[in-house]
């Protein structure tokens, strides 16, 4: 890499931490609670739940965490999945992250900013979609603008976005207890659906990597970062179940479509209701400023090692950003917003697009730490994961369950990825690195 495009080491452990915990603590623990419950059967079942899911997410970053501190790197999974298989696999995954998994969980979370700002101002029909474009626009602005702009962002964003999850907590304690939970649920399918919800709850812990070659103490700390920030999500994932079961109750919590509003609207009424709204479009704001950040880094990635795309590897020295890379990161996100307005089928049809993709590459990422201890054990490694190889496998093994069931529950969506991963092996015959990379 050379020195026009190596970045500047800029971000400290708090940047680091306000990321890990902005861009999971999306929308999805506004939306999954519900889903949950109504899969859970009992109480501690669903607490015991939200707990394993975050003990997972932990054992998974403490994974990415070795990878990222033996090989520090602007392209995150992209660089781990070429140093392990080579650079035409990594490629691909690079086009499946620029084409579908970041850009469309942009889209997607800029659309739920848009839902519900449109609730506080309304623009009319088109107003979800013209709050998108801006949210889109704004986050991509702010951090080409550079990282500093972007952390700072992301600092304040997830501050707000954690004191709207604890608001919640204290509206579901403030009410009475609600009436006796509904009958146990029978069947181990139940609970096998149930787990998959969770921890989509808790997507997106892997995206701090993405940012590893420009923290300040990278090798060393990486690892307490990402489960510290894991540990705080999970501890305010379980408060908040808790404070809905005191609220709602389990019969409550899994027939409502909103659970956070309805807490909301029992404490403190329609105004609640109202301060909820616009706590949900912080929360998806805030993803979507982390998601803008990670997702410019592996495009970039993916422009210094293909020729023709070099204009998008581009690094900006004096903005310490990847400004062309995130330039083409959000027009390919306003495009999808755009046709979003005309035609948009939700949340479920987003997550049958990107979760099959997601989740076999995130399988590929965890096997390789396998295969790269086997292939390089002289590599300095300032961060080992503990009890190898038994929490890697445990890790392996969740991801190869939910790979599975995002193929079981999914419909047309999930051929959708599949042909846009085959659009990239098409483009790919075409396409040459400039050079392999180096083992």
């Amino acid at each position: 890499m050379t020195e026009a495009v190596l970045p500047r080491r800029t971000l400290g452990n708090l940047d680091v931490f306000a990321l890990t915990v902005g861009i999971v603590i999306g929308a999805g623990i506004f939306r999954t609670p519900a889903l949950v419950a109504g899969f859970a059967p009992d109480a501690t079942t669903m607490i015991a739940a939200w707990i394993a899911g975050g003990l997972l997410s932990i054992v998974g970053a403490l994974c990415y965490a070795e990878l990222a501190a033996a090989w520090p790197s602007v392209g995150g999974d992209y660089h781990f999945l070429g140093r392990a298989y080579g650079e035409r696999l990594a490629f691909l995954y690079a086009w499946a992250r620029l084409a579908v998994i970041q850009t469309g969980s942009l889209a997607l979370l800029a659309f739920i900013v848009g839902d519900y700002l449109q609730v506080i101002a309304p623009l009319g029909s088109a107003g979800p979609a013209i709050w998108a474009g801006i949210a889109v626009i704004a986050v991509s602005a702010i951090n080409w603008l550079g990282i500093r702009w972007g952390a700072a962002a992301q600092r304040w964003l997830t501050l707000v976005e954690v004191a709207g999850l604890v608001a919640i907590i204290v509206a579901g304690i403030m009410v009475a207890p609600a009436g006796e939970a509904p009958a146990p649920i029978s069947g181990g399918g139940a609970i096998g659906l149930m787990m998959v919800f969770v921890l989509l709850a808790y997507g997106g812990w892997s995206e701090a990597v993405y940012v590893s070659a420009e923290m300040k103490d990278a090798p060393r700390r990486m690892g307490a970062i990402l489960s510290a920030g894991l540990a705080l999500v999970t501890l305010l994932y379980v408060l908040v179940n808790l404070a809905a079961l005191n609220s709602l109750g389990m019969a409550g919590m899994a027939g409502s479509d909103a659970v956070a509003a309805e807490v909301m609207r029992r404490a403190l009424g329609e105004g609640g209701a109202a301060a909820i709204s616009a706590a949900v479009a912080v929360s998806a704001l805030t993803s979507a400023n982390a998601t803008a950040i990670t997702g410019g880094r592996t495009a970039a990635a993916l422009g210094q090692r293909f020729a023709a795309l070099r204009w998008l590897g581009r690094w900006d020295m004096a903005r310490d950003t990847p400004g062309n890379a995130l330039v083409a990161q959000g027009a390919i996100a306003l495009l999808l917003v755009v046709a979003g307005g005309f035609a948009r089928d939700g949340f479920q049809v987003a997550v049958e697009y990107t979760a099959p993709v997601f989740w076999f590459f995130l399988l590929l990422v965890g096997v390789a730490l396998f295969v790269l201890r086997r292939r390089h054990p002289e590599v300095e490694r300032p961060f080992r994961v503990p009890l190898y190889p038994v929490l890697p496998a445990v890790f392996c093994a969740t991801t190869a369950y939910l790979l599975w069931s995002s193929l079981a529950y999914t419909g047309w969506g999930a051929l959708a990825g599949v042909a846009v991963l085959g659009a990239g092996a098409v483009l790919l015959l075409f396409l040459k690195p400039e050079e392999e990379m180096s083992q």
